[in-house]
């Protein structure tokens, strides 16, 4: 992909982001993270109607009147967007690739977050972290993490959730919102999903293809692991072979939600060249009603 490319596609993705995210999206997510707590205002004196419990008796006393304290509740926060830029990423049967959609997520979630005054990072990763972009603000900001996400050529083969759920917890060690965007073709990494559970407010979303899940009648087909290199050839005429390819795929989903379940990890999954905006509406609100 030419620099030319790169920019129109960037500012294209940037575009749908905010088109997406202007609307009910920036409703769902400032209702589903409304932020961590209430800021101090001022104290006033006190008016009849207001509420009593709110009363500072301490101002009360010196002044002789009573005064009573006014709070707002605090919205910003900080969000990191963690995304799975592995070779397994790169895969698409139609338009767009994994990473694709990721990157049109990204673009989402980081426009809603910039329009609840939240500032975002972004966490890149294969096998290791391979880009950290410190939580930011403006459209410059925006426009760099999507560049980042759909220009990124990994320099490692695999996947490891688990390292880059260690390097959050290293870089971010105060409580904050986190997007996991990948397609979990990983293990082991149930320990620090916990962790990183336990201390922020974690959320993953898993991008998938339909041809991951479903193969076509199409003969005998060479199959390469995109991560490892690996080779083999599979009759796709054969009814068993479909049959088997599916259970397979059905059996890594059960296990993804299991673990992302136990982790107290709510979960959305997205197709890729889907419509998934009111699934990720839907999924939002609920989200809120549970935090």
């Amino acid at each position: 992909m030419n620099a030319r490319e790169l920019a129109r596609r960037v500012r294209l993705t940037e575009l749908r982001g905010r088109k997406v995210a202007g609307g009910v999206v920036s409703g769902a997510y400032h209702t589903a993270f409304k932020g961590q707590g209430i800021e101090f205002l001022e104290v006033r004196e006190y008016v009849p109607g207001d509420d009593t419990r709110s009363i500072d008796w301490n101002v009360t006393a010196r002044m002789g009147r009573p005064h009573l304290k006014r709070f707002a509740e605090e919205r910003e926060q900080t969000v990191i967007l963690m995304v799975d830029g592995s070779q397994s990423n790169r895969f698409g049967s139609g338009a767009m690739r994994k990473l694709d959609e990721a990157a049109e997520i990204y673009a989402v979630l980081a426009s809603a977050a910039a329009r609840n005054k939240d500032q975002t990072g972004l966490i890149i990763f294969t096998s290791e972290v391979e880009l950290y972009v410190p939580p930011g603000r403006g459209e410059s900001h925006l426009l760099r993490g999507i560049r980042e996400v759909l220009a990124f050529q990994p320099k490692r083969k695999g996947t490891s959730i688990g390292r880059a759920l260690d390097f959050l917890s290293k870089v971010r060690r105060r409580r904050c919102l986190v997007f996991l965007i990948s397609d979990f073709q990983d293990e082991w990494f149930e320990s620090p999903l916990r962790t990183a559970a336990k201390r922020h407010d974690l959320v993953a979303l898993s991008v998938f293809d339909s041809r991951e899940e479903e193969l076509p009648d199409c003969g005998l087909v060479e199959f390469e692991d995109a991560e490892s290199g690996e080779r083999w050839m599979m009759d796709t005429s054969d009814p068993e072979v479909r049959r088997q390819y599916a259970f397979a795929a059905e059996e890594r989903l059960v296990r993804l939600r299991e673990t992302l379940r136990s982790a107290g990890v709510d979960h959305l999954r997205v197709e890729t060249a889907s419509d998934y905006f009111p699934g990720l509406v839907r999924f939002l609100r609920v989200h809120g009603k549970r935090a």
